[in-house]
């Protein structure tokens, strides 16, 4: 029974910027390791019979040794430019883009990149999809064979590797392009919004089966997405990008420690960094009002126990 008389307790979000000493040692240990990815000054026109386009303007930022760095942003900033710079599918204006201290100038299989499309091969079983990278690079069907099954076995689909990708769901699609893209062992792992094209409960599987993979093994992880709630969940920082032209907003450091789970979507540390995100994003919501809507909805939390007697 709910007692009327006591007053709700009212608790403003913190500062996206306050740290616990766990997470502020967590980022002083992050700091210290190697550079993996180094992008200086990197821009990105596009030229057309109408004109010049500016995608990227000036981006700059560096990734750490096993860092997992989320990129988000409006339609428009760049984010899929960037992430195809990156892979070296696409050339660069001007600035520099360095893995371990050397130009990108090119695909290469220091870079494993999953896209938002599945990408297999219809005709080719599961396991046969995973060895193909192997295969393009004179490695023998045996041992072919042997990595890909490791490596099946690590997104948990070892029971389906003789299974084709029609036989599949989605989310399984994806692990199995996942497992594709890790089999040459990269530096770097590169994803561009894999998850956007499944289904809100196979998407949630899929965020936290690719953190017991990226603890499992030594890469680092840039990926690409809109989701504010998937940017805070996986990531250890964010670069949040402002469209026409892309540019960098901020770099964040997340504030919510690890391991991470569904619990922390309500926590305030969790909440200060999506209303943050939310205001860099649409800043219209901080001309029109002084707190962004997430605010507006999430700045009080009621302990639920003070009303019950």
């Amino acid at each position: 029974m709910q007692n009327m008389n006591k007053p709700e307790k009212n608790l403003l979000l913190p500062s996206y910027l306050e740290q616990s000493d766990a997470v502020k040692q967590r980022f002083d240990k992050l700091k210290q390791r190697n550079v993996i990815l180094e992008v200086k000054g990197l821009d990105k026109v596009y030229k057309t019979t109408k004109g010049e386009t500016v995608a990227l303007k000036n981006v700059s930022f560096q990734t750490h040794k096993r860092e997992f760095v989320c990129v988000i942003g409006p339609s428009g900033c760049g984010k899929s430019t960037l992430i195809r710079v990156l892979a070296g599918l696409e050339s660069y204006t001007s600035g520099e883009v360095l893995l371990d201290g050397k130009p990108i100038t090119g695909p290469g299989r220091d870079r494993g990149m999953v896209f938002q499309g599945y990408t297999l091969f219809p005709w080719r079983t599961v396991k046969q999809n995973v060895m193909f990278g192997l295969e393009m690079n004179n490695i023998g069907t045996n041992e072919a064979g042997r990595e890909a099954d490791l490596w099946l076995e690590l997104v948990g689909l070892e029971k389906f590797s003789n299974a084709y990708p029609h036989e599949l769901s989605g989310g399984m699609k994806q692990r199995v392009a996942i497992a594709r893209a890790l089999v040459n062992q990269p530096r770097i792992l590169l994803m561009d919004e894999p998850f956007g094209a499944l289904d809100a409960q196979s998407r949630c599987k899929m965020q936290t089966h690719l953190l017991e993979i990226w603890r499992n093994i030594d890469i680092t992880i840039v990926f690409i997405t809109h989701d504010l709630d998937e940017a805070i969940f996986l990531a250890d920082r964010i670069l949040v990008l402002k469209a026409h032209p892309g540019e960098v907003l901020e770099l964040i450091e997340v504030p919510v420690p690890r391991p991470r789970n569904t619990s922390q979507f309500t926590s305030p540390e969790f909440i200060a960094t999506k209303a943050r995100l939310d205001a860099l994003i649409h800043p219209q919501d901080e001309k029109e009002n002084t707190e962004t809507p997430i605010q507006q909805r999430m700045i009080r939390f009621v302990n639920v126990q003070d009303n019950v007697e």
